[in-house]
C-alpha cells in the first residue's frame, strides 16, 4: 500500500493541470478554506480514538474517508499557493482580456 506522501505525490502530479486553471482568487479562496469547527472536532475525536485502537470498523472507514478528503485539500492547497506566489505576468490572461495591440495599461482592471 501506497504510503501517504507517495499519495500526495501522485495526486500532486494529477493535478498539476488544475493548477494553471485557477485564477487568483479562486487560488485564495482555495488556499484559505478550512473545515467546519464540527467536522474538525469529529477528526479529532476520530483521530483520538483511532490511535487508542477504540474505532469500531464504520467509524475507522469514516476516519479513512476523512483523512483522505483532508489529503486531497492539502495537494490542492498547496497547488492554490503556488498560483499565488507567481508574479502578475506569469498569469494566463483569458484572449477577451487586455489588448493585443499593447495600448496604455497592462490589460488588468480593478473596476467591477
Amino acid at each position: 500500500m501506497p504510503t501517504i506522501a507517495r499519495r500526495s505525490q501522485v495526486l500532486g502530479e494529477f493535478l498539476n493541470p488544475l493548477r494553471d486553471l485557477l485564477t487568483p482568487e479562486t487560488a485564495r479562496a482555495i488556499a484559505d478554506l478550512r473545515a467546519d469547527a464540527a467536522t474538525q472536532s469529529r477528526i479529532e475525536d476520530l483521530a483520538e480514538r483511532h490511535h487508542e485502537g477504540k474505532l469500531s470498523p464504520a467509524e475507522f472507514e469514516e476516519y479513512e474517508t476523512l483523512v483522505s478528503g483532508a489529503s486531497l485539500i492539502a495537494v490542492l492547497q498547496a497547488k492554490a499557493r503556488s498560483v499565488l506566489t507567481r508574479r502578475p505576468q506569469e498569469w494566463s490572461v483569458p484572449p477577451h482580456a487586455g489588448s493585443s495591440e499593447g495600448g496604455p495599461g497592462t490589460g488588468a482592471s480593478t473596476a467591477g
